[in-house]
């Protein structure tokens, strides 16, 4: 449906009450004008960042969050600036290209509000520093960061001025690890609070812009039948008394100028009113043309900063900004910077913890761990049988040694955390008392009842007990239940092998199996090379580990061809994955042995033996042992000295006396892609 000029008049007061007013010292009630100040270059930014750091001033304590209801009336602004955009659009009325780039990119705008409601949770923002004064006073000192660099680009993210201002401001002023992580969040709100702005200007511009075409249309169509009544319909504009803002008077102007002579009146009019201000019409049409061309750039700015905002690396960003991130690649053992992501994340998650509830700053809290690992290594000499552990700063933030940091650090713990630590030392002790605490108590309680209602000797004893029974059972189901409440699953350290598996790392993934038939071989070696195509690595190999099955005889007639088949399938692999640096794909098979207790033949201890044999070998290869497959003998139990346990091996074994770690998966068990990285960087 269409909407016509007289449907858009009639909707001004309801509009005009959204956006803005009709003062003309404050065009826009209730709406700041947009983060547009002077463009700085990174030289200035940094020049910025310093003077802004020390303008800073943090207030004690939290405050009420006032970012996410902001969000919520920037969306609803941004939301009715679209629909009269829209309106416009249907009653073929012009918009400027800022509201043209408005309505083709709101979907993106819709979007980045949602994103940012979702990692913007009820209470997020409390916990961030916010300013003492100001004119962001209350506001989290990081969203402050935000709105400086969202102004002096003009709306326009820079990754190398941003990082150049972030970096400044921490000369003066270190920023904790939440606050850098909230950075992305806070620029995509800075970024809607500035098309809010333009949006409302776009919105107020184009109703001040139509109220100016429908006097103008009207006082054409007067001047064209009924010249004398013009005079009128001038008064009638006179009386509505329209404020003299550049869209008003632009559109008023290029709608009558250089039409009859009759319309010069009004123009006079409006020349006289300005005149007041000390403006001209012709001032106010290139003041308009400059706030248009100006709404656009930002409007441009705005939504192309979006999208950067969803593909910049920001965990780069925030390692190289982090200053607990630059001391922790300290770590004397040099293992820190090796790690991977969600290991590092997770040291400097627990660096912010104990900084909470300690007077030391994260900075301070990361250098004494640090240096306590420091320590472990001048002291490693003097201490023999020291672990090589206590030189790295991971043992002081997770392991062992973190009482030690706690300590310095004065923590205080919380009531619940008090448990968590006192479970996380004495796990057992603890899980154990607590059941027998609660058994005796739940016990106690039903003997006290029991024996208050008469009950006596026997009775009494054997209530006693089926109590017991009872109460201990549900003590066991209490406390793991609490123990899911309380207990904090702890994440693996893990090695970065993402760019590939080191050679001083080199990993075996085997598939403990049997040959069954051709066609089990068949699936076999299929799964095998699916399992390889999915974490191709110079380092990582893989190998089937395979028995007979069970006989009344040591072999079989169909042993040779299904043995046989096997080693072809693996030798095919080997030449279709050639490596230059030695086999990809091994099999290791054992012959039956003697199960005098079941009187059968069979693998020895079937999938246990074969991983103890396989393991055996390559400790054996590693201790320059005879090489696998010649004919050495293994002790097995006290003074019993067997065969070698292998019968054959399929594959050139000189890569494997390098090999540290083997991954076992069974024949069922899928290796999804570059997880055999993830498997050997956890075992490093």
């Amino acid at each position: 449906m269409k909407v016509s000029n007289k449907t858009l008049l009639g909707s001004l007061p309801h509009l005009r009450s959204i956006f803005g007013g009709t003062d003309l010292a404050q065009k826009y009630a209730g709406d700041k004008p947009p983060l547009r100040s002077e463009l700085f270059s990174r030289d200035q930014m940094e020049q910025h960042g310093k003077i802004l750091a020390a303008s800073h001033k943090l207030t004690p304590g939290h405050a009420p969050d006032q970012l996410l209801s902001r969000l919520s009336e920037n969306e609803g602004v941004l939301v009715s600036a679209r629909n009269l955009l829209a309106d416009a659009v249907k009653a073929d009325l012009r918009i400027t290209p800022a509201g043209e780039w408005l309505l083709d990119n709101f979907y993106l705008i819709e979007e980045q509000i949602r994103t940012a409601r979702r990692h913007l949770p009820k209470g997020y923002s409390r916990e961030l520093p916010r300013l003492l004064n100001g004119p962001s006073e209350g506001i989290p000192r990081v969203y402050d960061i935000a709105l400086e660099t969202i102004s002096h680009g003009d709306g326009r993210v820079d990754p190398e001025n941003l990082s150049s201002f972030v970096a400044a401001y921490q000369t003066v002023s270190v920023l904790k690890l939440g606050e850098l992580w909230a950075i992305p969040i806070m620029l995509r709100l800075a970024l809607i609070e500035n098309l809010r702005r333009v949006g409302a200007r776009i919105a107020a511009n184009m109703i001040e812009r139509n109220r100016a075409a429908q006097w103008a249309e009207q006082m054409t169509e007067v001047a064209e039948k009924d010249p004398n009544s013009l005079i009128l319909v001038i008064a009638d504009m006179v009386r509505s008394d329209p404020p003299m803002v550049s869209s008003f008077v632009a559109e008023f102007t290029r709608r009558l100028q250089g039409q009859s002579p009759a319309l010069a009146l009004p123009l006079t009019w409006i020349e006289q009113r300005l005149s007041e201000f000390g403006l001209t019409i012709e001032q106010s049409v290139h003041s308009e043309n400059r706030q248009q061309a100006a709404d656009q750039v930002s409007i441009s700015n705005s939504i192309g900063s979006l999208r950067f905002l969803g593909a910049m690396n920001w965990i780069e960003f925030v390692e190289r900004m982090s200053s607990v991130e630059q001391v922790l690649r300290e770590d004397p053992a040099g293992v820190y910077g090796k790690m991977d992501f969600a290991t590092r994340d997770h040291y400097r998650h627990v660096v912010e913890k104990i900084a909470k509830s300690s007077r030391l700053s994260e900075g301070e809290v990361a250098a004494e761990a640090v240096r306590l690992a420091h320590e472990s290594t001048a002291n490693k000499d003097g201490a023999r049988g020291r672990d090589d552990r206590e030189a790295h700063v991971g043992y002081y933030l997770i392991d062992k040694g973190s009482p030690q940091l706690e300590e310095l650090a004065h923590v205080r713990f919380s009531f619940s955390g008090a448990i968590r630590k006192a479970g996380s030392r004495f796990p057992l002790l603890l899980y154990l008392g607590t059941i027998t605490l609660m058994t005796a108590i739940f016990t106690g309680g039903l003997l006290t009842k029991a024996h208050s209602d008469g009950l006596h000797n026997g009775l009494l004893v054997m209530t006693g007990i089926l109590s017991l029974l009872c109460a201990s059972q549900l003590a066991v189901a209490v406390v793991n239940w609490l123990a899911t409440l309380l207990v904090i699953p702890q994440p693996l350290p893990r090695m970065d092998y993402s760019k590939g598996i080191p050679p001083e790392s080199r990993t075996l993934a085997v598939i403990p199996t049997m040959l069954i038939s051709a066609q089990n071989i068949e699936d076999l070696i299929e799964a095998l090379e699916v399992r390889f195509l999915a974490n191709r690595d110079e380092n990582l190999h893989f190998g089937l580990l395979t028995d007979f099955q069970d006989a009344a005889e040591e072999t079989l007639p169909e042993d040779e061809p299904l043995l046989l088949l096997a080693r072809q399938r693996i030798e095919e692999l080997n030449e279709k994955y050639r490596n230059a640096k030695g086999d990809t794909f091994f099999l290791f098979h054992r012959p039956r042995r003697w199960n005098a207790r079941d009187r059968i033949w069979m693998g020895y201890e079937r999938k246990r033996g074969k991983l103890a044999d396989l393991n055996a070998l390559l400790r054996c290869r590693t201790n320059n042992a005879p090489a696998f497959g010649a004919p050495s003998y293994l002790k097995r139990g006290k003074g019993e000295l067997i065969s070698p346990p292998f019968s054959l091996i399929v594959g050139n074994t000189e890569i494997l006396s390098n090999v540290k770690y083997v991954i076992t998966l069974d024949t069922d068990t899928q290796l999804p892609r570059d997880s055999a990285r993830q498997f050997a960087g956890a075992m490093a």
